[in-house]
């Protein structure tokens, strides 16, 4: 078969899933460097692609659409025919569509194996069995310039970046426990940047009650590729199992992620500078400030 032109690439929803599919993405453009690609998306995550530099379009996915509206995104889908469809959310929409060749996310995988390296198999026919690249995001000079505004009444540069919500209360590390984590490492930072959603505002309010760093709060305030704006700007990046990790991670900052519920070793963000705690029992109460301290200090101490 000759080299793919047209390629649609069916992503997944979260931001943290979405960000976890990029590897592939970038393996797929540089394998075939002339395709231009389409991109299937969710409205929450769909702004991670805005900016890739094959994109021909994104076409949004609405997970509760009525079935007149999922049949006409199937249509408009079905009026191009792909070189080749790579459908890494495997819900049967890629067998619905024209292509020459299709490549899906492979289900039977050992259970500590990380998603990433899932997602990747389904290209190994393409690009053969190589180590994923880092996930990574485009982001626009725009963009950049609009984060650049926000920290530069901020003193100095060594700022650690605060990511305290999450899309569950099982997952959040206690309010307590970053207030506790801030005063402990004061003296290696100059201020503290938080990032959210308008959710995570109390949470923060809660941590600078008594502030002992010049602390930032943009939470409800940013975009995702201005957080990760943010984030590539950040010395290091300490949050709960959520999005923020995994752009964190996209964008090359050491970052540590505090795990609860969840499964670490298939969904830590992906990055050689990624590092994670698992909290006893799952139990993200149980996970003592001085443990995570610790495993700051080791980041911070990273060449």
């Amino acid at each position: 078969m000759s080299e793919p032109r047209q390629i649609l690439f069916i992503t997944l929803s979260n931001i943290g899933d979405a960000v976890m599919t990029t590897p592939v993405l970038s393996a797929l453009h540089a394998r075939y460097p002339q395709a231009r690609f389409d991109i299937v998306a969710d409205a929450r995550s769909a702004a991670l692609f805005e900016h890739f530099e094959a994109l021909d379009k994104i076409i949004l996915k609405h997970k509760n659409a009525r079935w007149r509206d999922k049949l006409d995104f199937v249509r408009q889908l079905r009026s191009k025919r792909y070189d080749l469809i790579v459908d890494l959310r495997t819900d049967g929409l890629g067998w619905l569509l024209r292509a020459k060749q299709r490549l899906h996310k492979v289900k039977n995988h050992p259970s500590d194996r990380h998603s990433v390296i899932r997602h990747f198999m389904a290209i190994e026919p393409l690009v053969g069995h190589i180590q994923p690249p880092p996930a990574r995001l485009w982001i626009s000079a725009a963009t950049h310039a609009r984060a650049a505004d926000w920290l530069q009444g901020l003193p100095g540069k060594r700022w650690l970046a605060l990511g305290p919500g999450a899309n569950w209360e099982g997952k959040v590390w206690p309010a307590q426990r970053f207030a506790a984590l801030v005063q402990n490492c004061a003296s290696q930072f100059d201020a503290v940047i938080f990032l959210g959603s308008a959710a995570d505002s109390a949470r923060v309010a809660d941590i600078v009650r008594t502030p002992s760093l010049p602390c930032l709060d943009l939470t409800g305030k940013s975009s995702l590729l201005e957080a990760a704006a943010v984030l590539q700007r950040a010395a290091v990046f300490v949050g709960n199992d959520s999005g923020l990790g995994h752009l964190a991670s996209a964008v090359g900052t050491p970052t540590l992620t505090v795990f609860g519920p969840g499964e670490p070793l298939r969904y830590h963000p992906w990055g050689e500078r990624a590092h994670w705690l698992a909290s006893p029992a799952s139990d993200l109460a149980q996970l003592d400030v001085a443990k995570v301290a610790a495993q700051l200090n080791v980041l911070l101490n990273l060449p």
